[in-house]
Formats: C-alpha cells, sequence, structure tokens
C-alpha cells in the first residue's frame, strides 16, 4: 500500500501494545502498521485476532536485540516513526533474572535506537519519531505524603525491571542529545483492562476467584498504586506520538490511587457478583505471604503536564473500568485457559515458524 507513513510498533503482541496497535490499525488506514513482537510467553498473536487481516497491518515476529533483523525491517518498509513497548516487565521475574531484562530493556532499546539513527540520520529527522515508553517505577517510590511523580522527580530504581527501564530511558534521551534524534518518553503508572497476561494482579486474580483458588497477597496489602484503564493509555500514546513535543517527558496516570488490599476486595466482590455468587463471599480466599524483595510502597502520578499540554485525560471512573475488565476476562473464558495453559504459545510457534 502507498501508506502516508510507516509505523513501527514494538510488542504489539502484548498487553499494552495489542490496544495501541489495534487503536492505530482502526483510526489511520492511510497509515502502515508493523507489529514487530518476539512472541515471548506474555506475547500472543490472539490479541489482536480482529485485525489480523487489516490491509494496512503486518506482523514481523522478531527480537529488537537482533541487529540485523530491525535494521531490515526498517530499510525495507521505510519506518518513519517507532512506538517502542517491547520490554520484560514483570518484576518478580527480574528478580529472578535481571540479566534477561537488562538484555531486552537495555540492549534491546539500544539497538532499535542505533538502527534508526543509522537509517534517519543521512536523510534527515524531519517527519521522524522515537517514542518509548516506560514505567513510573523508575522514580522509586512515595510515602503517604500526598506527593506525586512528575516529569522532574529523580530517578532511584528498586528492583532489577526499574533500573533497566531507567537505563533504556536515559538511551533514548542521550540519542536526541548527543544526535538530534526526535525522541519522546512517557512514564506511565499501572495498567489493567483486557488483553493483560495472568500473571499480573488483576487478571490473575480474577482467574483465581473463578477457580476459587488462593489470591496471594505481598505482605499486609497497604502497598498503593495508580490505576490506569489500558485503552486510556492508548489514547495518550496516539496523542503524544503525533502532538507531543519533540525531546519532552510526559507522565501518563489515573489519578486512581488504591491500596492492594482494597483494589482485591473490590475486584473479589465484582468478580463474585457477575458469577452469580454471594458478593464477597471469595475475600476467604486471601493468603497473606511474605513481602517482594524491594517492593515499593506507593506510586502515585501527576499527569497534570499532559493534561495541560494536549488536553488529555482519563475516560473511565475505577470502579466502571474494574466491571468492564472482569465482564472483559468471564466473557473471554476461552483466551484466559489457552494463555494459562500455554497452548496459545504452541499454536503460534508453529504457524511462524521459520519466518522472519
Amino acid at each position: 500500500m502507498n501508506a502516508k507513513r510507516t509505523i513501527l510498533i514494538t510488542g504489539g503482541a502484548g498487553f499494552i501494545g495489542s490496544h495501541v496497535v489495534r487503536l492505530f490499525v482502526n483510526k489511520y488506514p492511510d497509515y502502515r502498521i508493523i507489529n514487530l513482537d518476539k512472541l515471548t510467553y506474555a506475547g500472543n498473536l490472539a490479541n489482536l485476532k480482529d485485525i489480523e487481516d487489516k490491509p494496512n497491518y503486518a506482523f514481523v515476529k522478531g527480537d529488537i536485540c537482533d541487529y540485523e533483523g530491525v535494521r531490515e525491517i526498517i530499510a525495507r518498509n521505510r519506518v518513519d516513526g517507532i512506538i517502542h513497548l517491547a520490554a520484560e516487565s514483570h518484576v518478580d521475574r527480574s528478580i529472578k533474572d535481571p540479566f534477561l531484562f537488562a538484555r531486552t530493556n537495555v540492549l534491546g532499546t539500544l539497538t532499535l535506537l542505533q538502527v534508526a539513527r543509522e537509517y534517519w540520520e543521512p536523510v534527515g529527522w524531519e517527519g521522524k519519531r522515537f517514542y518509548h515508553i516506560s514505567t513510573d517505577e523508575v522514580y522509586g517510590s512515595l510515602e503517604f505524603d500526598g506527593s506525586l511523580f512528575t516529569e522532574e522527580t529523580k530517578y532511584q530504581p528498586h528492583s532489577p525491571y526499574s533500573a533497566a527501564k531507567a537505563s533504556s530511558d536515559h538511551f533514548v534521551r542521550a540519542y536526541h542529545d548527543t544526535y538530534g534524534m526526535p525522541t519522546l518518553v512517557t512514564n506511565c503508572s499501572n495498567n489493567y483492562g483486557p488483553y493483560q497476561f495472568p500473571e499480573k494482579l488483576i487478571p490473575l486474580f480474577i482467574n483465581n476467584i473463578r477457580h476459587r483458588k488462593p489470591l496471594p497477597v505481598y505482605g499486609k496489602g497497604e502497598n498503593v498504586r495508580d490505576w490506569l484503564y489500558v485503552e486510556d493509555h492508548a489514547r495518550a500514546i496516539d496523542l503524544i506520538f503525533h502532538e507531543g513535543r519533540v525531546a519532552e517527558t510526559y507522565n501518563i496516570g489515573g489519578s486512581n490511587e488504591w491500596r492492594n488490599i482494597d483494589l482485591i476486595r473490590l475486584t473479589i466482590r465484582t468478580t463474585d457478583r457477575l458469577l452469580g455468587r454471594p458478593e464477597g463471599v471469595d475475600e476467604d480466599l486471601i493468603t497473606f505471604v511474605t513481602d517482594r524483595k524491594g517492593h515499593d510502597l506507593r506510586y502515585a502520578i501527576d499527569s497534570s503536564k499532559l493534561e495541560r499540554e494536549l488536553g488529555w485525560r482519563p475516560s473511565l471512573q475505577f470502579e466502571e473500568g474494574i466491571e468492564k475488565t472482569v465482564r472483559w476476562y468471564l466473557d473471554n473464558q476461552e483466551w484466559l485457559d489457552n494463555v494459562t495453559s500455554g497452548d496459545y504459545q504452541k499454536y503460534y510457534e508453529d504457524m511462524y515458524k521459520g519466518r522472519g
């Protein structure tokens, strides 16, 4: 197709990435959207079943650390924009295998930056954008004092995951400062919604409630997180990619803080009700376990810069978002069962075996 522009979205078969791919494919039929994903355990092409045959969409199975592979994709498709979401993101996994997180999150980002520079710099930076999606965890932890993470908050990562993301953020900014590459960085709060891999709290607990399995809660459940519905995050990414100021950082948050234990109780009540059980009956599944190493106390994002400059705001109240989320997982139990069993990986491994 003769596309107005060609956007490479990395990690587009993952949770947040699939929502971004779907939004761009449906909203911009004159763009060519290329989804580059390695299809690790968290990447699932079933997340994109509804758009896989769209004429402006293409999937490429590949590793962002593969320099020659990334170079071939960018050059062959004349990519002029990159939205980089591919990352290892689960803190518990990073504690067990920090080298994997350094490789993917740091070296993978550096590979994309260097290949993009190699291809873009000789023809000029005009019309090019490298947009890197990061996390609020790079900022460390807040006290229960009403303070918020702003774009000027000092980085203080406490886990191998957040340390790897912090490093990748610095590389992105360095490529702007050193080479003039048009970059953007966003740091986002916890996302929730459809298609999230069920190692993360909300889908894990929905699935465990469904099967009457224990609900493991770290410590006393007093850690606080700011929650954002994933489709609101995708809308923000779209807006920032097109209208954000080059070399800027934008924080994206839900202004929606919940203690873990209160979030869990709300999830239990909602799931019980939608399953036709007495509301709250499954609270007896709550099981307090030894706290995670380096567990940050509280995250909370100040999104006022994004709201002020670009007019973005979250669209959903949390109770409404949780209702939509629980209903989606209960209505898509086949998807959930395939993901928890690992069957989806076997299917797509066979389908894409030997492809670029």
